[in-house]
């Protein structure tokens, strides 16, 4: 076997690129495996778990050997293979296989413009820029974007606090909206934006601090009978105290204005409390049904017409219900409860006593803490790198130990590769190395469908899961892998047929992802019986700390008001100036949706020397 590498001093490619290149790569004769990151620490340190240590780094270039390794600017590319033939001949198409365009939609296009501002006014009427570019270029595109006089969504991540800070200042000021940074998804009059799913318009409105936490209730509402009227996300931070929630509180007021919307749904990872309180008391006002669901933070009501859940789940069931005041919560279904429990003791029965760890490797960062906080009191002690609940810090990129459950779509893993709901690699190579793992007795995994995602995730996994199963029988081992799809049949992957291939390779699928999380849990934890699996649902009350009380509205006066904003973002279909992924556009595309691309590079061209320079002179 021979490993070797190049660097493309700092080099720009968007990461739909580099996996293209990626894929390519594999395909050449005798190459085994192939790499195609920029070089942050993490991904080096996935590199090397993968087999390709960056230390084969080739001289191809002639630099000086002091100047080989690659700084988190540059692109590495590294090849496994059988000869140094076959290594060599792939290493030389790399930059020819860089420079292809891709098919599709947008590759043909004649004429991109260079700025949002040009692009804007070539597609007239535009009203809203959608971000995807790297972290450290995303502000500077944003604020050009608001100065264009459009709304924006921001996909990117790994952006400067301050900057979301000022961002979503200055958008309030104009009278805009700011979505982001790490705004994953919206639905904005039918049109499905970033990472979202074909569900039919309807009259329940959701405001998401987070994308998987939107698709998830958007596709139980639509498997429900509901239907959606908008959803607007804000950012995993905006309900942090340094951000304020100024993002979800204007989204919820714009919501409470929207005549096609008669209830709403709040959704985020626990919010810092005077956020929390400021939001429950502008929902209060409302004049509308509000069913919040902060994950980890229990149930019950919190203000006149608003009501705490604690799954997803719930928060889909009441919104459906009607006034968001109607329907059974899943603790108190029993017959739910019950066929998990039967279906829990059939998985747990060829497992050994040595088998005792559940080990979970998720896309969502909401589903991801939605499992935490459902199992960290029964399955100590629990590892995850999400900030939910108690359970203990896990780096993310290191080895598994104990109980373990992973957002393999947090941001160190984001910087210069795709998120793992595009990409399924990383999530491959940690699902063998779990499964390896002769303590562990259940895998647990989501499969997020949609839009601007994987053709086909569950086709891509399967072969995956089925050699894990294979590999853990040849060891004398059995080995429970439990899943849920987040998705509808309307969307291109088509849930039914996502469920299918699961199960075909013996995965077992519930229909939410807190169904999910309680099926392996009990798996792991040997606990059979529907009492045990309502008592992961008696979240403990951190909805104490989030009153609609008068105390509650002593802490939200401490938060500006957010003045009224973000309406004209609803009155008008979108018109999109796409700046990023290309992938993207083509999604939007597909639906009908006016969009234009930028022809986005980095300011002097990602030198990192020289945008130190920049920055400081300006």
């Amino acid at each position: 076997m021979v490993v070797r590498g190049v660097v493309r001093r700092s080099a720009y490619y968007d990461s739909a690129a580099l996996m293209r290149v990626q894929q390519a790569l594999r395909n050449f004769p005798g190459i085994d495996e192939a790499g195609v990151v920029m070089a942050t620490p993490a991904n080096l340190e996935l590199l090397r778990q993968a087999g390709l240590d960056p230390a084969h780094l080739d001289a191809a270039s002639g630099e000086p050997r002091e100047r080989r390794g690659a700084a988190a600017s540059d692109l590495v590319v590294m090849v496994s293979g059988a000869g140094p033939d076959e290594v060599g001949a792939a290493l030389a198409a790399v930059d020819e296989l860089l420079a292809r365009q891709p098919a599709g939609s947008g590759a043909e296009e004649t004429y991109r413009p260079r700025t949002v501002a040009s692009a804007a006014r070539l597609l007239g009427a535009a009203n809203l820029a959608l971000v995807s570019v790297p972290g450290r270029f995303a502000a500077g595109v944003a604020r050009e974007s608001l100065r264009a006089g459009l709304h924006v969504m921001m996909f990117s991540d790994n952006v400067a606090l301050r900057d979301e800070v000022d961002l979503k200042r200055a958008a309030s000021s104009e009278g805009d909206l700011m979505m982001g940074p790490d705004c994953g998804t919206a639905l904005i009059n039918g049109a499905a934006l970033g990472f979202a799913n074909r569900v039919r318009r309807g009259r329940v409105g959701i405001v998401g601090a987070s994308g998987t936490g939107i698709q998830e209730v958007a596709t139980l509402i639509h498997r429900f009978g509901g239907g959606i009227s908008h959803a607007l996300g804000t950012g995993g931070r905006d309900l942090s105290a340094e951000v304020g929630g100024m993002a979800a509180r204007q989204a919820m007021a714009v919501l409470g204005r929207d005549p096609e919307t008669q209830a709403v749904v709040v959704v985020s990872k626990p919010p810092a409390p005077q956020v929390a309180a400021a939001l429950l008391d502008d929902a209060a006002q409302l004049g509308k049904p509000v069913i919040a669901v902060f994950t980890g933070a229990g149930s019950g009501p919190a203000g006149a017409g608003v009501r705490q859940v604690p799954t997803l789940e719930d928060a889909a069931r009441l919104a459906v219900a009607g006034e968001g005041s109607g329907g059974t919560l899943l603790a108190e279904d029993r017959p739910a409860l019950n066929r998990i429990a039967v279906r829990a003791r059939e998985a747990a029965r060829p497992l050994a006593p040595s088998q005792r760890y559940l080990r979970g490797l998720m896309s969502g960062g909401t589903l991801c803490a939605e499992a935490v906080v459902l199992l960290e009191r029964t399955l100590r002690p629990l590892s995850t790198n999400v900030a939910a609940g108690w359970a203990r810090r896990h780096e993310g990129a290191g080895p598994s130990h104990g109980h373990t459950i992973l957002d393999l779509g947090d941001d160190m893993f984001t910087v210069g590769r795709l998120h793992p709901m595009l990409d399924v690699t990383l999530r491959a190579a940690r699902l063998r190395q779990e499964a390896a793992d002769a303590g562990v007795a259940v895998l647990l995994l989501d499969v997020v469908l949609g839009l601007g995602v994987h053709p086909d995730p569950a086709g891509a996994l399967a072969p995956v899961i089925a050699e894990a199963g294979a590999a853990a029988r040849a060891a004398g081992r059995n080995l429970a892998i439990v899943a849920s799809v987040c998705g509808t049949d309307e969307d291109p992957q088509r849930r039914a047929r996502q469920v299918v291939s699961l199960e075909s390779v013996g995965v077992l699928v519930e229909e939410s992802n807190a169904r999910a999380a309680l099926l392996a849990g009990a798996i792991a934890g040997r606990a059979g019986d529907a009492d045990a699996l309502a008592s992961m649902l008696a979240i403990p009350g951190r909805a104490a700390a989030y009153p609609g009380t008068s105390q509650g509205r002593s802490n939200a006066s401490t938060l500006r008001t957010p003045r009224p904003t973000g309406d004209t973002l609803l009155t008008a279909p979108p018109r999109v100036v796409n700046v990023g992924l290309g992938i993207f556009a083509d999604s939007l595309r597909t639906q009908g949706v006016p969009v234009i691309d930028v022809d986005w590079r980095p300011p002097a061209g990602g030198d990192p020397e020289l945008l130190d320079l920049l920055e400081r002179l300006t």
